[in-house]
Parts: structure tokens; C-alpha cells; sequence
């Protein structure tokens, strides 16, 4: 009884780590992209416009792919 404890604790945990890591992963993503959306626009203000547009449906696709791994790893921790 206690080893199917400590597993279905152990799972919980590596859910949670695997949830912080895809939130840090999504973070350091998305400032790579606005760093180097700015030193772009820096470099060419004419295509400011562009550089931005595409800059959000990047980030918005990081979102959502941050979104998904920490739902499956609320899943990992709920689905048993």
C-alpha cells in the first residue's frame, strides 16, 4: 500500500516539475522573440508593422503549445 503511495506521489511531483518547466521554456521563448523583434525593428523601422504582427503570432503559438504541456501534465497528475 505504501509503494502505491509514494508512486502516485512521485507522479504528482514530476507533473509539476514537467508543468514549471514547460511555463519557463514558454518564457525564455517568447523573450528570445521579443528581444530579437525589437533589434529588427531597431535595425528597419519601415517594416515595424510586420515584424510586430508576425512577432505576436509566434508568441501566441509558444503559448499555446506551453498551454498544451501543462495540461497534459494536469492530466498526468488527475488521470490515474
Amino acid at each position: 500500500m505504501l509503494g502505491i503511495l509514494a508512486e502516485l506521489a512521485l507522479g504528482g511531483l514530476g507533473a509539476s516539475i514537467g508543468a514549471g518547466i514547460a511555463a519557463v521554456g514558454a518564457g525564455i521563448g517568447i523573450g528570445k522573440i521579443g528581444g530579437s523583434a525589437m533589434e529588427a525593428i531597431a535595425r528597419q523601422p519601415e517594416v515595424a508593422g510586420v515584424i510586430r504582427s508576425n512577432m505576436i503570432v509566434i508568441a501566441a503559438l509558444i503559448e499555446g503549445v506551453a498551454l498544451f504541456a501543462v495540461i497534459v501534465c494536469l492530466l498526468a497528475i488527475f488521470i490515474k
